[in-house]
């Protein structure tokens, strides 16, 4: 018997020092290690525990990033967080004066009044010798169900997923993994030699271990070791869900891969991603530029990596960016915030953020993967939260005007990460529009039940309601038709302005 760290795969020669740690909100268990197609497996349970981003519950918000002696657990303020407009307008009219439909849609398993989610497992397979890939799997008894694997987006993992793991896991077969040089998927021995006895930052020797020559952490990477993980380990077609950088991921893999996808769902996924030119794509381009993201870092990135990277690890960035990136300050992110700031003091972790962001383009742009998916039959559906100050609405409109047939679900109010602050919406969204394709249509998309999707030619918008930890919480949801476009939504904006002026 052997303890597995859920942090990270087992160091073999990491300085005790430099050890983080453990998280007190997942549990560690002895476990038998399990070499099936070079996986180790370990069962895990999870039990909430968060942190609010609240002004008057947020520790953080206020100079403060000690773990608070009470966790406040659930939603804080009043049990109406999601009211859209005065009482007499809650479920009647949509912020662009359509009329609004209330759907009670299911919550998330509510553990506390004995229901149970999935059971979780966390696991590690090795891809190739010292390129150990972290991933959790749910649902692994649900044989004859279809399989979904989500890719995180820049900065997380895995543990990102945990919403839909356990919920989802009741009914399909799920899988969550951390792409290499992300969160528990870091090397676990320095890609770099140094004649210095010890190395307290990786990647910052003088040479490359022959294990990682050529190293880049780049988009062409995780491709591959989505294609790899798919074949191995799940071996079988599957559903890709996608947020931010995973969903361009999702879409760049399936554009080179269609026959092992049967479909590809973006969470307002990021448009473009990386600066330098690919050498495949454009090698003499790419000739230009000494150095693109491979081990060891250059004496000049080596001290802007610390540079920059002395103030993006500290706590109270990492607070400022999920403020930035949730639309609802009183959601409880204690998890991902511990779960983000664990990964920031892995001793390789510098380097390969520096490796990250000096990579090189993929071989093919969004827009190209895009196109390819559509011309290969690929499925596609669209959420996107409607307050995401990064990757804006207007970027999920452009890919629906390359796919007009995609169904497009814009959820207010919901920032970057949709699946985590709405998991409800999300996975209710989800398992409709899986439901739709394994019936080949005769399951109506979601929102779309009591109408044929044919008819919707411009948009709806229906008010999502839902029990969480005992509050009723709701979201408008707006369902884009085939022919919806940016200037059928400006119209019916300004319709709607011109409206309530009119009744003044």
């Amino acid at each position: 018997m052997e303890v597995v760290s859920l942090r990270s795969p087992p160091f073999c020669h990491l300085n005790r020092r430099l050890l983080v740690k453990k998280r007190s909100s997942r549990q560690q268990v002895k476990i038998p290690l399990c070499r099936k197609r070079r996986i180790l497996c370990s069962k895990v349970h999870y039990r909430t525990e968060s942190r609010a981003l609240s002004n008057k519950d947020h520790s953080l918000l206020n100079g403060k990033v000690t773990r608070p002696s009470k966790p406040v657990e659930g939603f804080s303020g009043d049990s109406n967080g999601y009211v859209i407009g005065s009482e007499d307008e809650v479920g009647s009219m949509s912020e662009t004066g359509d009329s609004v439909t209330m759907v009670l849609i299911p919550g998330l398993p509510d553990e506390s009044n004995g229901e149970c989610g999935a059971p979780i497992s966390s696991c590690f397979w090795e891809w190739k010798p010292k390129f150990n890939v972290h991933y959790e799997i749910s649902g692994s008894q649900n044989v004859n169900s279809p399989p979904l694997l989500f890719l995180p987006g820049f900065g997380v993992g895995s543990f990102h997923y945990e919403k839909q793991l356990k919920d989802l896991g009741r009914d399909y077969r799920v899988w969550a993994i951390d792409f290499l040089g992300q969160g528990m998927s870091l090397p676990t021995e320095n890609p770099t030699s140094s004649s210095k006895e010890e190395d307290l930052v990786w990647g910052f020797g003088d040479k490359t271990e022959p294990w990682a020559t050529d190293l880049v952490y780049s988009m062409d990477l995780w491709r591959d070791q989505v294609l790899y993980f798919v074949e191995e380990v799940i071996g079988e077609p599957v559903y890709l869900v996608g947020n931010s950088l995973g969903g361009f991921v999702a879409l760049y893999f399936a554009a080179r891969n269609p026959q092992l996808v049967k479909g590809v769902t973006l969470l307002n996924a990021t448009p473009f991603w990386g600066f330098l030119p690919n050498p495949i794509k454009s090698p003499r381009l790419a000739r230009i530029f000494s150095w693109s993201g491979t081990f060891p870092l250059p004496e000049s990135i080596r001290k802007l990596t610390e540079f920059v990277w002395q103030r993006i690890s500290d706590p109270e960035c990492i607070a400022d960016v999920l403020r930035q990136v949730y639309a609802d300050h009183s959601l409880n992110v204690d998890n991902v915030f511990h779960c983000i700031l664990e990964t920031t003091q892995h001793p390789a972790a510098a380097a390969s953020f520096a490796s990250i962001m000096f990579a090189p383009q993929a071989q093919l742009s969004f827009r190209e993967a895009l196109s390819r998916c559509d011309m290969n039959g690929v499925p596609i559906c669209l959420m996107y939260g409607k307050e995401d100050p990064w990757v804006k609405p207007v970027w999920g409109l452009e890919v629906k005007k390359h796919v007009p047939e995609a169904p497009y679900y814009e959820i207010s109010p919901a920032g970057h990460c949709p699946h985590d602050e709405v998991p409800e919406v999300v996975n209710y969204l989800l398992r409709g529009w899986i439901k739709s394709l394994e019936s080949q249509g005769a399951a109506a998309l979601p929102l779309l039940d009591d109408m044929q999707s044919e008819n919707i030619q411009s948009s709806i918008a229906k008010d999502l309601e839902f029990v969480r930890q005992g509050s009723n919480k709701s979201v408008i949801v707006r369902f884009m038709g085939s022919s919806f476009s940016l200037w059928n939504r400006m119209e019916s904006y300004f319709t709607s302005r011109f409206a309530k002026l009119e009744t003044k």
